[in-house]
């Protein structure tokens, strides 16, 4: 249950109640209901109901305007409704192939971020508890507490066959059954080379050769152990929904019900475990041959390409290439030191996490950064890495860079583990010699304080919190919203076409600042736009434009805080302190980018009179959009007033707002 579980009843109840939704999607500011029967809203309650902007009906959508927070609303609103198993589809992401793979590896990942890091914790604590002499590892209570804990981790192709079933769009039940049938104990590489010897071995004289123990019909079948993979499960539920989605296509809707589930895992599994495992696990047996090779040119090279490149491998599984090399080692040799660098990767994790929960003002990050910090401390990092790291980008390339500082340390001075098995902290045992030496123990307390040492120091100097200005099928900056909000509907109903008095504590200059027109046009006075959120100055104060060509510039110096993945809106932070925000057209987001050409990005600096978006006027007109564009202060409480030109027609760059 989310912090806005009693909004988001209010909410479907006063749009006719969960029998009254046939969809529901949202941007960035509003959630789009689709309603059976939009007489059913009550208008009047949802406009006037606390942590609602307003309501609007555009383009056969029911919209509640919700504010920068509508993802967290709508994640509330979802299990009250009845969508199907599946909800509306996600609209695939554009942009760069690394930034789609790696939302597709955090959406799959994010849904059981919760009860990872609570799994990790308790396999964590079981082995506290045993070290300190608590109770022993052989006694029934630490046996069910270990179940508990290491369930999710051994068995994890099923919930990711879930999870990702719903990434692509697969029925989630069939994504369940992909990951259970891979995790079948019968097929598993370790139940069958217990069973007997191999039929025959393929690849002989490579590093890629592997045992035979049974076949497809004739096509041999190269066994993996997929229980706690994650690529090949991953890989499969994608070539599922493909398959789903052709035989969707040619099955008649008399038999589909059952036709096509049973004809998709017939296809689905002999295809993952013929060819999708074992080019995963190929590609695990390259980087950890590779890793071999630099070892034995330079250890600590070596022991830095691991600390450096570890988190990356986990992101895709790969890591699980080092796991034969590492027991091979323990076994034949009584110690490693080829994968002991990674080590280092556990805590600089860790460190970083308690670094952002000390520098971040985000109250969910540092809801997230403890147990994720004691989760890392304890030897589980996935939860951290998927849940803060990787979304954030640069505390994770941060925790990279640290890892491979403390790996390259390692690497140098031979750090060692003797014993299998441990996490995190609890390995430390298992690293002392049996020959009594404190040695390699000191080394390991060293590696672990550089890596956390420079994690640290790295994120607090370089981590800062996005400044997030949104915009979206009514666009809003957070400041935006909560000054209109807080003024009132009384100091709305003065507001006059495009002034405001907004006098008081927190008016912070009277000094004027100007806005350049990023359009050239005829300028509409704001009340005249014909969409509430925008007419009413609840989004922001300024004016609109009607654009007379189809570019658009920057209004002023300054930095792009956000950019819409549709192109139709975009926020700055100028270098006067103005946030503002540019909304081309009404309703445009549903045009879902066609027509729209951005030639900036977020975060990206611009000069007053650049070029940031090219658009197709005929083409939107003609789709039936009004491209009545406003350009809003979004943070005017701040000020004394803001003021539109008295001209009725701009060129771009001339002045269109002041701002005191």
């Amino acid at each position: 249950m989310g912090k806005y579980h009693e909004l988001a009843e209010q909410i479907v109840k006063h749009v006719g109640g969960k029998e009254n939704v046939s969809g529901l999607v949202h941007c960035i500011t509003r959630l789009r209901f689709t309603l059976k029967d939009e007489s059913r809203a009550e208008d009047d309650v949802l406009k006037n109901m606390e942590g609602v902007v307003t309501v609007m009906k555009s383009g056969g959508q029911y919209q509640v305007v919700i504010g920068n927070h509508v993802a967290e609303v709508f994640d509330d609103v979802m299990p009250l409704l009845d969508l199907g198993e599946t909800g509306p589809a996600e609209e695939p992401k554009k942009g760069k192939l690394l930034d789609r793979a790696i939302d597709v590896v955090s959406g799959i990942f994010q849904p059981i971020l919760g009860i990872m890091a609570a799994c990790g914790m308790l396999k964590g604590l079981n082995t506290l508890f045993v070290t300190l002499g608590l109770y022993s590892a052989t006694c029934g209570g630490y046996l069910i507490i270990n179940a508990a804990g290491d369930a999710l981790f051994t068995f994890l192709p099923l919930f990711l066959g879930y999870t990702a079933a719903k990434k692509f769009n697969l029925k989630p039940m069939l994504g369940l059954a992909v990951g259970a049938a891979m995790c079948y104990p019968g097929i598993q590489s370790s139940a069958l080379s217990a069973a007997g010897a191999p039929l025959y071995s393929l690849l002989e004289g490579t590093m890629f050769s592997s045992p035979v123990y049974i076949d497809f019909f004739g096509i041999p079948v190269i066994s993996v152990d997929y229980t706690g993979t994650v690529i090949p499960v991953i890989l499969a539920v994608w070539f599922a929904s493909k398959c789903e989605k052709l035989f969707n296509r040619f099955i008649p809707d008399l038999v589909k019900f059952f036709f096509v589930p049973m004809l998709t895992l017939l296809v689905t599994l002999p295809v993952a475990v013929i060819f999708l495992g074992p080019v995963a696990t190929f590609g695990s047996t390259l980087i950890s041959e590779f890793t071999l090779t630099i070892r034995s040119f330079s250890p600590l090279l070596a022991g830095g390409i691991v600390g450096l490149t570890w988190q990356i491998l986990v992101i895709f599984g790969m890591h699980w290439g080092f796991i034969p090399v590492y027991i091979n080692n323990v076994m034949t040799l009584g110690y490693d030191n080829v994968m002991m660098p990674f080590f280092a990767c556990t805590f600089a994790t860790s460190a970083v996490v308690l670094a952002i929960f000390f520098k971040t003002k985000d109250r969910k990050l540092k809801e997230m950064a403890i147990p994720n910090f004691i989760s890392g401390i304890f030897g589980v990092t996935e939860p951290a890495i998927y849940g803060i790291l990787l979304p954030l980008k640069k505390p994770f390339i941060i925790s990279c860079i640290a890892g491979g500082i403390g790996g390259a340390f390692y690497g140098h001075f031979n750090f060692r583990k003797f014993i299998l098995g441990g996490m995190g902290v609890f390995e430390l045992p298992n690293m002392m010699n049996p020959d009594g030496t404190m040695g390699n123990i000191l080394v390991a307390f060293a590696g672990i304080g550089i890596s956390m040492a420079v994690a640290f120091v790295l994120t607090m100097i370089l981590y800062k919190d996005k400044e997030t200005v949104l915009a979206a099928g009514g666009a809003e900056a957070d400041t935006g919203i909560a000054a209109g909000k807080a003024a009132g509907s009384a100091e709305h109903a003065g507001v006059k076409d495009s002034a405001v008095q907004a006098t008081g504590s927190n008016a912070v200059s009277s000094e004027p600042k100007t806005v350049a027109s990023p359009l050239k046009g005829a300028v509409i006075p704001l009340s005249e736009v014909k969409d509430e959120a925008f007419s009413s100055g609840v989004l922001g104060l300024g004016a609109a434009v009607m654009p007379a060509e189809g570019v658009l510039y920057a209004p002023a110096d300054g930095v792009i805080s956000a950019f819409f993945p549709t192109g139709h809106a975009v926020g700055m932070t100028t270098d006067s302190g103005l946030e503002l925000l540019i909304h081309v057209g009404m309703d445009t987001v549903q045009l879902e980018g066609k027509g729209f050409r951005p030639l900036v990005k977020t975060g990206d600096r611009v000069r007053q009179g650049q070029k940031l978006l090219e658009f197709d006027k005929e083409m939107i007109e003609k789709a039936g959009y009004s491209l009545v564009t406003p350009v809003l202060v979004a943070n005017y409480v701040l000020f004394q007033e803001v003021s539109a030109t008295d001209k009725t027609q701009v060129e771009s760059g001339e002045q269109l707002l002041t701002v005191r």
